[in-house]
């Protein structure tokens, strides 16, 4: 059971959160495997930016079905 005022957490929350991680990891993997290999500090930022929009967008997306239970 939840204790009061800890957030639910729906599946798709958590599908949400996944993909929010795995997407740099994946785009930039299919990327190199069609074009070709990148520097470090390219595939660093370019993760970097994907996992921030990907993470703002989770936030947009899911923040009201993630309020806090009412006591």
């Amino acid at each position: 059971m939840r204790k009061p005022g800890e957030p639910i957490y729906l599946r798709k929350h958590m599908l949400g959160l996944a993909g929010s991680i795995l997407s740099p990891i994946a785009l930039l993997g299919l990327y190199e495997l069609s074009m070709g290999p990148l520097r470090f500090a390219v595939r660093l930022a370019v993760g970097l930016g994907i996992a921030a929009l990907a993470g703002i967008a989770l936030y947009f997306t899911c923040r009201a079905s993630a309020k806090n239970e009412p006591s």
